[in-house]
């Protein structure tokens, strides 16, 4: 029998909305024992709880900024001491930009957009993988990536940078601990533009619709649970890594450019109204 989340522990980030809710919706679903909600935002994580009350999971909210490592130090050891350890980590909450790289307020979007995508993420698992790992059992750690991870992507330099981190520490975890013995699979998602409202106003490349939130949470638990490396979707984003490793830089600038229009996609971005929400997906 394969991997579930039947009597377990999972833990999500960004679970005020959108995107985060859903996986916390699917792990109360699928019968998980608690589900950990972790989000800046106190008012929306009321919300969620409001809405998982009559699953019959346990559910514990914590107000957490994952762009802090004292508020996840702070959080981790509440929830150590009051839930346990968790089996499940899925590390959903991101922020974006949508400007040019000169544009940007060195300390309020370049500093800020690294802590909460990158660091937030390995902040977070390095709070809990030394409790899981002692305790031997197999477990699940989700990572929240972007297709910007693995493409250039014009008016969005910082959030690309930040996501590049993340595919390439979350594959090289996942390595670790498959070496290391412990039965603890790491996946990374590798998704598109979704329609969350995060990247509003911005323009899927060719061949490539905005996606909607239930689909991509379906798609990136079901890879979770089997434990594989990563979930690229939708089929455009892996057919678009290839042909960039393929093509001489100025060829694949073309393609890109011209053929896939991904480097006009974010032309008409606006974002949401505060544009520094919590990503409610996991991504994009």
């Amino acid at each position: 029998m394969g991997f579930t989340v039947q009597g377990r522990t999972v833990l999500v980030t960004g679970a005020g909305r959108g995107m985060g809710r859903l996986y916390a919706e699917r792990a109360a679903r699928e019968g998980a024992a608690a589900v950990v909600l972790w989000d800046v935002d106190a008012r929306a994580l009321e919300d969620t709880v409001a809405v998982l009350g009559p699953t019959g999971t346990a559910v514990h909210s914590y107000v957490v900024d994952v762009g802090s490592g004292g508020s996840i130090r702070a959080a981790a050891d509440a929830v150590l001491n009051d839930v346990g350890v968790p089996d499940v980590l899925v590390n959903n909450a991101g922020i974006v930009r949508g400007k040019y790289f000169w544009e940007h307020e060195h300390d309020a979007d370049i500093d800020l957009t690294l802590r909460i995508n990158t660091a937030g993420p390995m902040h977070v698992a390095r709070a809990f993988l030394p409790a899981m790992i002692a305790r031997g059992t197999p477990g699940r750690i989700l990572n929240v990536a972007s297709a910007s991870g693995t493409l250039a992507v014009p008016r969005m330099s910082v959030y690309a940078a930040s996501k590049w981190a993340v595919i390439g520490w979350s594959d090289s975890l996942r390595l670790e601990l498959r070496a290391a013995r412990h039965p603890i699979a790491v996946t990374t998602l590798i998704p598109s533009y979704i329609r969350t409202g995060m990247f509003e106003g911005a323009r899927g490349p060719l061949l490539t619709p905005l996606m909607e939130p239930g689909y991509v949470v379906g798609r990136a638990w079901e890879g979770m649970l089997a434990g594989r490396a990563r979930v690229q979707l939708p089929w455009t984003v892996q057919l678009a890594g290839t042909l960039r490793n393929l093509l001489p830089q100025p060829a694949w600038d073309v393609v890109a450019g011209r053929v896939f229009r991904v480097y006009s996609s974010m032309d008409h971005f606006t974002g949401r109204p505060d544009g520094a929400t919590p990503d409610p997906k996991g991504e994009r």
